[in-house]
């Protein structure tokens, strides 16, 4: 008759340890930086070649700086091929433009 008081004891937690029916949140990762990856692709049908592949090189970039657990690398990263593709994007049109304006003012004779 005492075994199952032996067995009550064995099935107590430990002092200062948490209940066993108290709901314990699990960790948060951090949220994944934005690494533009689809951006830097899409300006690299721009016109403005060494630019949009450096871009592009800052993108792989943060998301590998992530995958190793660099959360504020990435984030910098990340931030860095959105402006370069930003201005990938805004020198390809440019380039387009200018090239319009020649194409269409000049007259063949």
């Amino acid at each position: 008759m005492s075994e199952p008081a032996a067995n009550a004891d064995l099935k107590r937690a430990p002092p200062g340890s948490p209940e066993p029916g108290a709901q314990h949140e699990p960790p948060r990762a951090a949220p994944r930086p934005k690494n533009y990856l689809v951006l830097s692709i899409f300006s690299c049908f721009c016109p403005a070649y060494p630019i949009n592949i450096v871009a592009f090189v800052f993108s792989i970039m943060a998301l590998n700086s992530y995958s190793q657990g660099d959360i504020e690398g990435s984030r910098r990263l990340g931030r860095n091929a959105l402006w370069v593709a930003v201005a990938s994007i805004m020198i390809g049109l440019l380039i387009i433009g200018i090239y319009c304006v020649v194409h269409f003012t000049t007259h063949a004779i």
